[in-house]
């Protein structure tokens, strides 16, 4: 953990302009900010990168788009990810986003974005089980990166009906436990500190 005010960076896993899960994640955002975290939302969208290639990394390097996104992660402490299911997976944007990430640098140890960081992953779908398929292969691979996923999760189901017109969550309860995952992830920073 770096010194000074605890930074969480807040993303999806998904490009599309009305996305469920960048609604999703932005509310666990508020709570984090509520509880004392400086927080920056990122949407991928902004930072395209190429489908991950070891040919293409061999001979272009990294993308400065990868290298900017490797920047976010290495000046954030802890991460609130918002992961769409796709065909009862992760998403490719999000798998492909973490793969170029998990690419060293000369001289920088394995990992070197990933490793020591904490995060709360969550997720929203159209369908009954609100992407607790995907979620799950999610946790596996930020776990098998050396990331602190906690134990705190939640999916929306029938996400197409759950959000109003302003981005927060129609069911006040859910509105609550997304921000409240937000402040987990920020209170359990601020212990490590």
């Amino acid at each position: 953990m770096k010194a000074g005010k605890l930074k969480i960076l807040a993303f999806a896993g998904s490009t599309r302009v009305d996305s469920f899960n960048k609604k999703l994640v932005k509310i666990a955002a508020s709570g984090a900010r509520a509880s004392g975290a400086e927080v920056t939302y990122l949407d991928l969208r902004d930072l395209p990168m190429p489908i991950y290639d070891g040919d293409l990394e061999i001979q272009q390097g990294l993308s400065d788009n990868v290298k900017r996104f490797r920047a976010l992660l290495m000046g954030h402490d802890g991460l609130l990810i918002s992961a769409p299911e796709y065909n009862s997976g992760i998403s490719g944007v999000l798998k492909n986003a973490i793969d170029w990430a998990s690419r060293p640098l000369p001289g920088e140890p394995p990992l070197a974005c990933f490793a020591g960081k904490v995060a709360v992953i969550m997720s929203a779908s159209p369908g009954v089980l609100g992407g607790l398929r995907g979620m799950s292969q999610v946790r596996s691979i930020l776990s098998n990166i050396q990331v602190l996923v906690l134990s705190q999760q939640m999916a929306i189901p029938k996400a197409d009906e759950a959000f109003n017109a302003d981005g927060t969550l129609k069911d006040i309860k859910q509105q609550s436990a997304i921000e409240a995952l937000g402040s987990s992830l920020a209170e359990i920073l601020i212990k490590l500190k």
